[in-house]
């Protein structure tokens, strides 16, 4: 974080949205970090029937940084790449490739998500975010803690990986 003695909500917001997400923090792993390393028979391991594995939690966690972005933006936003909503299959074809192309996608989703935030006039932060019973600061600190959350769900998951 640059150093300010009067720092910009928004630009606290997006260094929580950006630390939560790859940048170093003091806590341990972001999301990004808990993924480094993973392949794609490890994200496509099931834990138990009925469970959702590492792939499913990060398509999980980009479409929810796509939702954010589009309350913020108010609607104006390309349709999520996937077809469907909140919870998606891991493809059929789990392969090095599909892995690698859905983890670009979460990381797209996270630019066009930090792009969003930087649009939001500090004045609006207290206001509902379009389409929302949420306020904008609701949203963006929302992204940033269910990065967090499903980052811990991952780092439990690679422990629970065999042969580990």
């Amino acid at each position: 974080m640059p150093e300010s003695k009067s720092a910009s909500t928004i630009g606290l917001l997006h260094h929580l949205v950006d630390q939560a997400y790859s940048r170093p923090a003091w806590h341990g792993p972001n999301l990004r970090n808990s993924l480094r390393g993973i392949t794609a028979a490890q994200a496509s391991w099931r834990p138990a029937a009925g469970r959702h594995n590492i792939w499913e939690i990060m398509l999980h966690a980009a479409y929810w940084k796509y939702v954010g972005c589009r309350r913020l933006r108010g609607g104006d936003v390309a349709p999520f790449p996937r077809k469907g909503s909140n919870w998606f299959a891991s493809p059929e074809v789990a392969d090095a490739k599909a892995w690698r192309q859905d983890l670009k996608l979460l990381d797209l989703m996270h630019r066009e998500f930090c792009a969003a935030v930087k649009e939001v006039r500090e004045r609006d932060l207290n206001r509902h975010a379009r389409g929302s019973k949420q306020s904008n600061l609701e949203i963006i600190m929302g992204v940033a803690t269910h990065d967090l959350y499903h980052a811990g769900q991952i780092r439990i998951l690679r422990r629970l990986l065999p042969g580990r």
